[in-house]
């Protein structure tokens, strides 16, 4: 049974999220202090202090200075200029921060590509920001082979990467060698009048949305955003210049870009780069770099988890950590192994105009809402049979009662000068009014649609249920997804698990499906897994089919996939994974035939 946290004092909560809001309250639209400015103040305040460590290269915040110089000079001389869209396609290493931060110095826009996509996607993601113009890590050359189409008058220039060289014709895609060329040019400051003209409310970066459902969003984020994101996490968890911050998950996602490098180099922290995440090295880079803080998904915890207990599991620096989607039987498991730890679970998007973070280390919640009216965050009742809020007499949304689940949504700010509030919306006028739903409480108010179910209790607590595409209703109940896979996610021998809603002819509603994959040499025990789900779960929210793979399908974010699992459900015309259903009769799963799904049903 989970011990019960003695209960923090509203006001106690409230004290610390003022200190976020007066470090989110120091940049203003309309000032002229952008991403250049906080790296040239960097350099000179911590100028020989660790800034990117990365294998056994390090650079001082003064040589990353340096070096994006060498790139915004040898850009500028190619014709790049304030307002420019630059694709940059790179894995986490230090030239990813050279030639983001060497553009930014030009006031040029970054959009930064994923690393794991080709075809239509890297199409898509070119066509969306409008880029003219992409830097492209070595690594990522077979990324442009396989994308045929690519746009007329497309500059592509690469950055060469002496671990994963390219065959020749390969690099031939590339028109020039820009590293080779920022290595020749001037290393001072650029002229600030470069820049002329640039406020901070102006787009700095295109970052897409992880594209768990679909085709990702290219979001904006502004200047003032992305400083704004460091000052906050600075003050929120403390972090110092002694401080090492882990950065494992990709920076072409706002994780990392946002929350960890704008934050250690707010601070003067170093950064310590991984091109990506390993289990098996995890520990051992925290105990070798004296790593004191990182970010996770809450698979990424579960992983680890899955590693052999070993003596010295709980001698490691790693003390603060920033995420999302920790369960809290994980949140317990990790803890209880590794230590004590300040865990900020958080709530939010990379585009959201409203979050909440968990500032009391309560385990599962996404954060507090001490007191509502200093907060521009709302839940919602919202009928997922209907698929439509719920709105009173007078055609008004109608807030979430405690314990009650609904939909978060963020008024939506629109004074010329504030940042905190603003939707900075995406690159697409119509994917940006999607997003925006209007007269919620009152006429001609707006307000961002999170599309996240949360709940919040008595005490102001937040807790993530489900995104609204994920809930699904069987035999008249409601099943969120996130829910039954956190409540069998520490099944022994599990790896991953995704679970979904599959339709089945003849029935309302969807029918929830399970797909696990198990570790190394594990075998799935039907029996113990029908024992572990209708032992912990309602019979309706007990997964009706299971399917074993060999793999998760993930995001490069470490998110779970589940748009190819619903669409083949359990067909087995189009699945080639083993495939069972449930039998209660049985007291176990049992392979699936058509036999054993109509007992199933009938059952």
């Amino acid at each position: 049974m989970r011990t019960a946290l003695p209960l923090v004092p509203r006001e106690v909560t409230q004290a610390k999220l003022d200190r976020r809001a007066e470090a989110s309250a120091r940049h203003r639209a309309t000032q002229r202090y952008g991403v250049a400015e906080r790296v040239e103040d960097s350099a000179r305040e911590f100028a020989d202090r660790p800034c990117l460590l990365y294998a056994q290269e390090r650079y001082s915040y003064a040589e990353l200075n340096r070096r994006a110089n060498q790139v915004a000079h040898a850009a500028h001389a190619l014709g790049v200029r304030r307002g420019d869209v630059v694709a940059l396609c790179m894995e986490n290493r230090p030239g990813f921060f050279f030639a983001w931060l060497g553009l930014a110095k030009l006031g040029a826009v970054v959009a930064f590509l994923n690393t794991n996509v080709s075809g239509r996607p890297l199409l898509h993601a070119l066509e969306t920001t409008g880029a003219r113009r992409i830097v492209v890590g070595e690594e990522c050359l077979p990324l442009l082979e396989a994308t045929p189409g690519l746009p007329a008058g497309l500059d592509c220039w690469l950055w060469p990467d002496a671990e994963r060289p390219a065959p020749e014709k390969l690099c031939a895609l590339c028109s020039l060698d820009l590293q080779a060329l920022a290595a020749a040019a001037e290393s001072d400051n650029p002229p600030a009048a470069w820049r002329e003209g640039l406020l901070a409310g102006m787009p700095a970066l295109h970052i897409f949305t992880s594209g768990t459902t679909g085709l990702p969003k290219a979001a904006i984020i502004s200047h003032a955003r992305w400083l704004i994101t460091g000052d906050v996490m600075k003050v929120t968890m403390d972090i110092r210049m002694q401080d090492c911050f882990y950065c494992f998950l990709p920076l072409y996602h706002g994780a990392a870009s946002l929350s960890a490098a704008s934050t250690a180099i707010a601070a003067g922290a170093s950064l310590l780069l991984r091109r990506k995440f390993s289990r098996r090295e995890f520990w051992s880079d925290v105990r070798r770099h004296g790593v004191t803080a990182c970010q996770y998904v809450g698979e990424i915890c579960r992983f680890l988890l899955t590693e052999p207990a070993r003596p010295d599991d709980r001698h490691h620096s790693l003390r603060k950590m920033v995420g999302a989607g920790l369960a809290p039987e994980v949140w317990e498991q990790w803890v209880a192994r590794f230590g004590a730890f300040h865990i900020y679970e958080g709530w939010g998007s990379t585009e959201a105009n409203t979050n909440t973070i968990n500032l009391d280390n309560r385990v599962g919640s996404c954060g507090r809402v001490p007191f509502w009216e200093r907060t521009n965050l709302r839940l919602v009742r919202y009928d997922l049979e209907a698929g439509t809020h719920v709105r009173d007499e007078r055609g008004f949304m109608i807030h979430c009662a405690p314990g009650e689940v609904g939909e978060a949504i963020g008024f939506i700010h629109n004074d010329p000068e504030v940042i905190g509030g603003r939707f900075e919306g995406y690159t697409s006028a119509e994917a940006t009014e999607a997003k925006i739903l209007r007269n919620v409480f009152g006429e001609g108010d707006a307000w961002w649609s999170s599309g996240d179910l949360l709940r919040c209790d008595e005490d102001g607590y937040c807790w993530f249920v489900d995104r609204i595409g994920d809930t699904f209703r069987w035999k008249s109940e409601n099943v969120s997804t996130t829910e039954v896979a956190d409540v069998l996610g520490d099944m022994p021998g599990l790896d991953a698990i995704t679970v979904y809603g599959v339709q089945v002819p003849g029935h309302e509603g969807r029918a929830g499906m399970a797909t696990l994959v198990l570790q190394p040499g594990r075998v799935f025990d039907p029996q113990a897994f029908w024992q572990l789900c209708t032992g912990r779960l309602p019979r309706y929210a007990a997964p009706l089919f299971v399917r074993i793979a060999p793999a998760a399908d993930m995001t490069g974010n470490y998110k779970l996939r589940k748009v190819d699992l619903q669409r083949e459900g359990y067909d087995a015309r189009l699945v080639r994974d083993p495939l069972y259903v449930r039998d209660d009769r049985a007291r176990r799963y049992v392979p699936l035939t058509p036999e054993a799904l109509e007992g199933a049903l009938r059952g």
